[in-house]
């Protein structure tokens, strides 16, 4: 950051008063500019077994597997970013079910939240943001190419549980950018 947003003026990068951490801070107007981590919100549309599964069309990772999911806008709840990202990405509609993950990624200043989710109809497509979209089951994810450990993990994790009976909810840390598991 080089210049302040409220008046143009330039930014230093020191600790202010009372503060602990290095923050930009205005010369003219003295304002403090916080940056704070992202919020990623996606979900795990489910049809009967299987999951809808986006192929990338952007980078990073372009052509590798995910799950539908993307950065929260202002003026939206976590379940409307989810339901939002899902129909931006693979133009499906879901009903956001239960909350099934949350994982702070430290590294790239990101927390990503990840939510079950049923498909309201069979009507999907790839969007924008994809190459391709399929309803897959467990046996069909080409692991290999899953794009995010913040993906594989949670899904790897998703099929056992959901083989065992026992759904849960996850808090976890990733720390490096690895991508799959």
């Amino acid at each position: 950051m080089k210049y302040c947003s409220n008046c143009s003026a330039t930014v230093e990068l020191l600790i202010p008063d009372g503060d602990i951490l290095p923050r930009y801070v205005c010369t003219a107007c003295h304002i403090i500019h916080y940056q704070n981590p992202k919020i990623v919100v996606g979900c795990i549309p489910e049809w009967k077994d299987k999951i809808l599964l986006c192929r990338r069309a952007i980078e990073p990772r372009l052509g590798w597997w995910t799950l539908p999911a993307g950065f929260m806008e202002n003026n939206e709840t976590l379940a409307q970013a989810a339901a939002r990202e899902t129909l931006e990405e693979a133009n499906a509609r879901v009903e956001i079910g239960d909350l099934y993950a949350l994982y702070s990624l430290p590294h790239i200043s990101q927390v990503y939240v990840l939510f079950r989710a049923q498909l309201l109809d069979l009507d999907f497509s790839p969007g924008i943001e994809s190459l391709d979209v399929r309803l897959m089951s467990e046996h069909e994810i080409p692991w290999e190419e899953v794009a995010f450990r913040v993906i594989h993990d949670p899904l790897k994790r998703y099929f056992k549980e959901r083989s065992d009976g026992k759904p849960g909810f996850h808090l976890g840390v990733i720390d490096g950018p690895s991508n799959s598991g």
